[in-house]
């Protein structure tokens, strides 16, 4: 019997590597030319897809006709045709719980550089200023209201961590059961747009989908408090840019800190870039020493999972392909 071709687009931790190379009846192929010309070429014979951010779109899919799994390397799946998957009954795969922590750590940082205003008090002390601490621009988050946008593994991690600041805790998700959110500690929202004006932090964690898409906005932004932030580890494109540019830089809302744009990298003139209310990061908020470990090893035993026929549903996008 031939062995399976497993095709890896892009980088993946050795980690991951390992896993399909262990592997007797897989044969393993990595590439770093990710262009939908390249990707069209390099999948024809793969059996299973291992992808980090590369676009499979439908014309990729239909080039892989023999292509059984694909498995995302992490929780995101907006750069990969899930309708032409499911069309061919072929599995999406998430790497799920692998870096749910780490997303939950760094939206705790961007909330606490923020709240503590910590950058610019290490420019105060650089700089000799020590009366800035005369006029302190720092708050506590001891009583303040965090709403969670998405209370799945990432949000619900969030909440446990903010519970231990003592932040009162108030989330949203229609696909949750709400007896979840009471049993951590949160009040169950059901109206995102009449919370917004009691909530003094806003954090999202959510997928995105048509749903989803510009979910926050310029009536959601003037809803908020002035002294409001909102955090965004989700993906870009639920924000609306430009309505958050004029929130921030109108003094509508008090700051936010951004780890996705709609368009990655966003052009170094971009708006957002030149506001010092703002603390941002580079689509780096599940991406952790440890977490690039977990997903890689996660993502290739999906693919390893699919090929015995024992991938679990909760893994799976798509989950009616596997009925």
């Amino acid at each position: 019997m031939n062995p399976r071709k497993v095709v890896v687009i892009g980088a993946v931790h050795s980690a991951g590597i390992s896993i399909l190379e262990a592997r007797s009846d897989v044969e393993c192929e990595i590439i770093s030319d990710v262009s939908e010309e390249n990707l069209c070429q390099a999948v024809q014979k793969a059996h299973g897809l291992l992808v980090r951010t590369a676009a499979i779109t439908p014309r990729v899919i239909a080039a892989a006709q023999e292509l059984e799994v694909v498995s995302r390397h992490g929780v995101g799946y907006d750069n990969v045709d899930v309708k032409s998957l499911t069309a061919r009954g072929i599995p999406l795969a998430l790497a799920v719980g692998g870096n749910a922590v780490s997303v939950a750590e760094q939206t705790m940082h961007l909330i606490l550089a923020l709240t503590k205003q910590g950058f610019r008090y290490d420019r105060a002390t650089r700089e000799g200023r020590f009366d800035f601490r005369e006029q302190p621009t720092a708050s506590c988050l001891e009583g303040k209201s965090l709403l969670i946008i998405g209370f799945g593994r990432t949000g619900s991690r969030v909440a446990a961590r903010a519970g231990a600041f003592d932040m009162d805790l108030y989330a949203i998700d229609p696909y949750i059961d709400p007896d979840i959110i009471r049993r951590a500690g949160g009040t169950v929202v059901t109206n995102l747009r009449a919370i917004l004006p009691q909530m003094d932090v806003v954090t999202i964690h959510c997928p995105k989908t048509t749903e989803t898409l510009d979910l926050i906005g310029r009536e959601e932004l003037d809803a908020m408090k002035p002294s409001a932030i909102l955090i965004n580890t989700a993906r870009g494109g639920i924000i609306n840019e430009a309505d958050l540019y004029q929130a921030l830089s109108s003094g509508n809302i008090a700051g936010a800190g951004i780890d996705v744009f709609e368009q990655e990298p966003p052009k170094l003139d971009h708006p957002l870039l030149g506001l010092d209310n703002i603390v941002l990061s580079p689509h780096c908020a599940g991406v952790t020493r440890e977490s690039r470990v977990r997903v890689a090893q996660i993502a290739a035993q999906n693919v390893l999972a699919a090929f015995d026929g024992t991938l679990a549903a909760e893994m799976v996008v798509n989950r009616a392909v596997l009925r």
